[in-house]
Formats: C-alpha cells, structure tokens, sequence
C-alpha cells in the first residue's frame, strides 16, 4: 500500500476505542462501553440502508450476534465486543442508517452496554493492533 492509503487509515482509526477482527468498535467509559462499526467496515459494505439492533435490557455474550447491518452490497451479522447488557440503543439509526456511513464513531454509534467484566477488553485489538490488522487482510 502507498503511503497516502496509509495516511487514510491511519487517519480514520480513533485512538480512544478498541476493535474487533469483525471491524466492531468500542468506546469503553466507566463500566459502560459504546459499540459500533469501524470506518473500514462501512467503506467494504457501501450505502447502510438497515439496521436491526437489540433491545434495551438484552444481555449479550462477547461473541455473540446482537444484531445485522444491510447495505445496498449485503446482509452482515454484526457481533459483541464485550458481554453486558444493552443499556441503549441508537434509535436515530431506524430512520438514518445512512448516520452510520457519515459518522461512524460518533452519531453513528449502535448500541451503549453495561459490561459484564472489563478483563475481556484484553482480547479486542488496541488502535494501533486493528491497524495492521486492517493491513495484512487487504494485502
């Protein structure tokens, strides 16, 4: 890869979240974590045009389905960072999936967990891990 396609990603992997080989984020504050896609996923999967989310209260194991992301492209399961149980959900997404390819870590967010253990935190890739990661699955 180029040094400008490096700059790209580089660029677009926020320092403040953890990332998971399914190209999930999470934002963990306190015992709460927010979860969704990363930039890289959007970009492979093109116009989001539906989300199906769980409900409040749903408690999920790390690794387990919550939920699936439509895109103009494909249907994909999207999986559990951490376990906990959902505590919110970003209903904005229901009319604005498209929120998800324009903002991804921000508006774009899916679901708010409260974790069950912090420990599984050791097991998602640090910004700097998803970057290469990124890098060796596109060579």
């Amino acid at each position: 890869l180029n040094n400008q396609i490096l700059k790209g990603i580089m660029s677009k992997i926020p320092k403040d979240v953890l990332y998971t080989r399914d190209h999930e984020w999470t934002r963990i504050e306190g015992n709460v974590a927010e979860v969704g896609i990363t930039d890289h996923a959007q970009k492979e999967l093109g116009d989001i045009v539906f989300v199906d989310l769980p409900d409040v209260e749903d408690e999920i194991v790390a690794g387990d389905e919550f939920g699936s992301i439509e895109s103009v492209k494909a249907v994909n399961s999207l999986f559990m960072p951490m376990s906990g149980k959902i505590i919110a959900v970003n209903t904005e997404l229901k009319d604005s999936p498209e929120l998800i390819n324009e903002e991804c870590y921000d508006d774009g967010w899916m679901i708010r967990v409260e974790l069950s253990s912090q420990d599984e935190a050791t097991e998602l890739f640090s910004p700097d891990d998803y970057e290469e990661f990124i890098l060796d699955e596109d060579a």
